[in-house]
C-alpha cells in the first residue's frame, strides 16, 4: 500500500528544487534520509521534513511499524507553482520585473514487499 504526502506552495523555484529531488528519486527511504541530511542545498530540509511526513502517513495506512518494513521512494516529482511578481527600480525611471517562483512537490513511498 502506498502513502502520498505533498509540499505545496514551497518558497523555492523548481529547478533547485529538481536539484535534491534527483538525488533521491528510487532510493530506499534509509539512504535517502542520510543523503538529505548531509546535502549542502537548503531544499534538502523540506524534502527531508517531507519525507519524513510520507513515511508516517504510510505507518498511518498500513497499521505497522515503517521500521520493519523495506520502504522506498516510489515516486517524486516537482511541479511550478505560484509566481509572485515583483519589481526593483532601475535607472532612468524603469523597473525591472523580478520573478519570485515557487513549487508543489510530491512524494509516493511504497514496501517492496507489496511488490
Amino acid at each position: 500500500m502506498e502513502a502520498v504526502a505533498r509540499l505545496r506552495n514551497c518558497p523555492t523555484s523548481p529547478r533547485k528544487m529538481r536539484l535534491v529531488v534527483d538525488l533521491v528519486r528510487g532510493k530506499n527511504v534509509n539512504d535517502a534520509l542520510n543523503i538529505l541530511k548531509f546535502a549542502q542545498k537548503h531544499a534538502a530540509r523540506d524534502v527531508e521534513k517531507l519525507l519524513l511526513s510520507a513515511v508516517a502517513n504510510w505507518g498511518e495506512k498500513n497499521d505497522s511499524s515503517p521500521e520493519d518494513s523495506n520502504l522506498f521512494i516510489k515516486q517524486i516529482f516537482v511541479d511550478q507553482g505560484r509566481t509572485l511578481k515583483r519589481f526593483q527600480p532601475a535607472p532612468f525611471g524603469r523597473a525591472y520585473r523580478i520573478r519570485k517562483r515557487s513549487n508543489h512537490v510530491t512524494i509516493i513511498v511504497d514496501s517492496r514487499d507489496g511488490e
